[in-house]
């Protein structure tokens, strides 16, 4: 179930109204460290507000640290936050007046003043205000003074490795998504709206939705992948290729096309969500479109079985 997830944005005047638990972090990826976070934010909802305070863009971008490709954009953040239950969502601006602003002013202003905190979960490695001198232990150090109790979360490790948005990059850049699923506690999304293509799939006898994702979206390798598709509250098992298709167009436009098993019906500008569970075949041009359904058949029947 997706609750109604109160969005602040654009604005760094804050006006809550309500006394709240403060999750603070970047969240690229929401895995499964930072739903640690968010799990310590939520036992405390009833008494006080369950709020996740994130940084739009991400700092990394602002200096030029990334190429802006995230693993969860900001549509899906909004989507996640909602089905876990958070009630109020800021994505503060990050600009360079912003990032300027003193740790003890960011803390007391912002924090203990516009936000009413009362409690903040933060990781290890949080870092704000100017030149980054913010972290967990100031905050700590502050608390008392400002009325919010911090408790720090310490790096979850998984098979050996600590658990971060960049080993989950990784991951997915590799195509490995069934340790991304591990990570993040959940197979990789990827949402947008249904569009319409070139219908090749449907005249193949295999119809297909596509969705275009947006430049700001990590995508794994270009291949076929045994997916699922959630659409109308319900989740489908489907098969999925991402990249060009390129026995059919010479156009350069990046899809994420699925087959969804036991599916009848129009999801044009419907949103979706695929979830891409594991890597079959890379993606490559046929000789022929005949060769290309041939290919599908075998995908599809392969994917039944998963």
């Amino acid at each position: 179930m997706i609750v109604e997830v109160e969005i602040i944005a654009g604005t760094t005047e804050i006006q809550l109204g309500q006394e709240t638990a403060v999750a603070l972090g970047k969240f690229d990826g929401i895995h499964i460290g930072h739903r640690r976070l968010l799990e310590e934010i939520l036992s405390r909802k009833g008494r006080l507000a369950a709020c996740v305070f994130t940084f739009d863009p991400p700092p990394a971008v602002l200096f030029g640290c990334s190429d802006g490709r995230e693993l969860t954009t900001r549509q899906e953040k909004r989507l996640l936050f909602g089905r876990m239950g958070v009630d109020i969502l800021v994505e503060f601006p990050m600009n360079t007046v912003t990032a300027a602003t003193p740790p003890e002013a960011f803390a007391r202003d912002i924090l203990a003043g516009q936000m009413q905190a009362r409690f903040l979960a933060a990781g290890t490695d949080l870092s704000f205000g100017a030149r980054g001198a913010g972290d967990a232990a100031f905050l700590r150090k502050a608390g008392p003074e400002l009325g919010f109790r911090v408790k720090t979360i310490e790096k979850v490790c998984l098979d050996g490795e600590e658990v971060s948005a960049t080993l989950v990059r990784g991951k997915v850049e590799a195509g490995g998504m069934e340790a991304a699923a591990r990570l993040l506690g959940m197979p990789y999304m990827i949402a947008g709206e249904v569009v319409r293509g070139r219908q090749v799939g449907r005249r193949l006898g295999f119809p297909t939705v596509n969705v275009l994702p947006g430049k700001d979206k990590l995508l794994p390798p270009n291949g076929v992948y045994f997916s699922q598709v959630r659409c109308g509250g319900k989740l489908y098992r489907a098969i999925s290729n991402v990249g060009y298709k390129p026995t059919v167009t010479d156009e350069r436009v990046m899809g994420v096309e699925s087959y969804l098993y036991d599916f009848t019906g129009d999801l044009y500008g419907k949103q979706v969500e695929v979830y891409l569970r594991a890597f079959r075949r890379p993606e490559r041009r046929f000789d022929s479109v005949e060769a290309l359904r041939r290919q599908l058949e075998d995908d599809i029947a392969a994917g039944r079985d998963t």
